[in-house]
């Protein structure tokens, strides 16, 4: 493998073996500055990662990013055994919205204790997936991999359906993630330490670990057919002619962006028609976005972030007004 944050399973990586606490955390206290460690810092407001992980048009891609992240074996084999997914899409991604937006639009306080909740929640998914293979939720590889996706997707997201970042941009960007990754509870030599080892390392996970398998599938036929959010407002008779066409759309930008030898691998066809037909959505994306200001286009992800922080029941701790330096 390619960078020393490659697949290659690093002497603690067995997979029962938890990834462990927040780097600098424990029983909740705060990092100690007396310890040494270069401090791990959320993402700080007006940053390149505050600007741009929660744009709206990152919303796009999220389907593709959670194919890629299913079809890793551990992550695959966890999600069919332990999530419900199949029987609650919405909620689940109303979960995952929330705890990301949290992270990013958080502050430190709520970035450590959501990465701390994850951490906890995971820590019990394990077992023997249907290969026979064992498997760990918090197997330092899987749980690196889910991190290599969310770094990945807004940049392509953004080079599809927008300008795209500067090379300086992407550098600030991977920097200020390489942190989200540290909080999550990843060691510095799970990350790779710049941008084009990142790629590398990206690249070299997709060409030999992923896989299709049950989750995969399951993805796949979610997007073809859309549930209808549990809510009373959205009849069922005006769902269904919308989720065709979402569904459709779905499914064009998620094998779309796929990389091509794992739509091969998946067994997905894809012509050059429907890349002609992405490539007018992604037009008719970009002109509409361009008449959004650009802080318009994170505030879902940071409503998302004051919602899952001042809730009934959220720690008061982690509280903040929106849009507060970290």
């Amino acid at each position: 493998m390619s960078t020393e944050a490659s697949a290659e399973t690093p002497p603690d990586a067995h997979p029962d073996a938890p990834v462990g606490n927040p780097p600098g955390i424990s029983a909740g206290n705060p990092p100690d500055a007396s310890s040494g460690a270069p401090a791990v810092h959320a993402p700080r407001r007006g940053g390149v990662v505050w600007r741009y992980f929660g744009d709206t048009r990152g919303f796009l891609t999220a389907p593709q990013l959670l194919l890629l992240q299913v079809a890793h074996p551990v992550v695959g084999a966890g999600v069919a055994d332990h999530s419900a997914f199949r029987a609650e899409p919405w909620q689940r991604l109303i979960r995952t919205v929330g705890s990301l937006s949290t992270v990013i639009y958080g502050g430190q306080a709520a970035a450590t204790a959501e990465a701390r909740r994850l951490i906890d929640v995971h820590r019990p998914m394990k077992g023997v997936d249907a290969q026979g293979r064992r498997y760990h939720a918090l197997h330092p590889e899987a749980y690196h991999w889910v991190h290599a996706t969310l770094v990945r997707g807004p940049v392509d997201a953004l080079r599809l359906f927008g300008k795209g970042l500067t090379a300086a941009e992407t550098e600030e960007y991977y920097r200020e993630m390489r942190d989200v990754g540290r909080i999550w509870g990843l060691k510095g030599h799970h990350l790779p330490p710049d941008w084009a080892s990142f790629c590398a390392y990206y690249d070299d996970m997709v060409a030999e670990r992923l896989e299709m398998n049950r989750s995969v599938q399951d993805v796949l036929d979610e997007l073809a057919h859309p549930q209808k959010p549990p809510v009373w407002w959205v009849p069922a008779p005006l769902w269904r002619p919308f989720a065709a066409v979402a569904a459709h759309y779905a499914l064009l930008v998620t094998i779309g962006v796929l990389p091509p030898v794992l739509r091969t691998r998946l067994g997905l066809a894809w012509t050059a028609k429907q890349e002609r037909r992405l490539r007018r959505f992604a037009r008719l994306v970009r002109c509409l976005m361009a008449l959004v200001p650009p802080p318009l286009r994170i505030a879902p992800a940071m409503f998302m972030a004051y919602w899952n922080t001042h809730r009934p029941g959220a720690d008061p701790r982690t509280r903040r007004p929106p849009g507060a330096a970290v």
